[in-house]
């Protein structure tokens, strides 16, 4: 029984083994402890301010981001729809040259079909002038003796023919 009971010496030496300990304990130990303690709460905090601080940058730099990614797709409806305006003039200038370019061929066709046709007439005037100057020459030389009735003949008749064509 004597393990249950100590000894009131050694319960004493073991007070005063205990309070010596503490003693050194507290003087040196402690505060070291406490500093120890004290630094890594310190850098904790620092390192929980500097997340926060990150925090905020990331989420800065999410709006950011975001921001010129708006801008960008604004700019690219901008120069699509800007694109597409221009796509449409050129296409009406296209168009409106193509018309152009068509009427100033007709224009030229027709002109060209009237001045052929002046020419065909003229060509089938003098065509038919000569023709009926060599018949009536060869009706009139059996009727007519002079030129000068001959050529009144042959005024009358052109005449006649211009006034038909008219």
């Amino acid at each position: 029984m004597e393990l249950f009971t100590p000894d009131f010496g050694l319960v004493f030496w073991m007070f005063v083994a205990f309070g010596i300990l503490f003693l050194i304990l507290w003087k040196f130990a402690w505060p070291a402890i406490l500093k120890g303690v004290d630094d890594r709460a310190e850098l904790i905090d620092k390192g929980v301010e500097y997340a926060q601080a990150a925090k905020l940058q990331l989420d800065n730099a999410r709006k950011e981001a975001e921001e010129y990614l708006d801008e960008a797709r604004r700019q690219q409806a901008d120069i699509l729809r800007d694109a597409d305006k221009m796509k449409t003039q050129i296409i009406e200038q296209a168009k409106s040259a193509a018309q152009q370019e068509a009427q100033k061929v007709m224009d030229n066709a027709k002109l060209q079909i009237q001045q052929q046709q002046k020419e065909a007439q003229q060509q089938f005037r003098n065509q038919v002038s000569d023709f009926a100057l060599q018949i009536a020459g060869k009706i009139i030389n059996r009727q007519m003796a002079d030129d000068k009735a001959q050529n009144e003949l042959v005024d009358t008749m052109l005449d006649d023919i211009e006034k038909n064509n008219k």
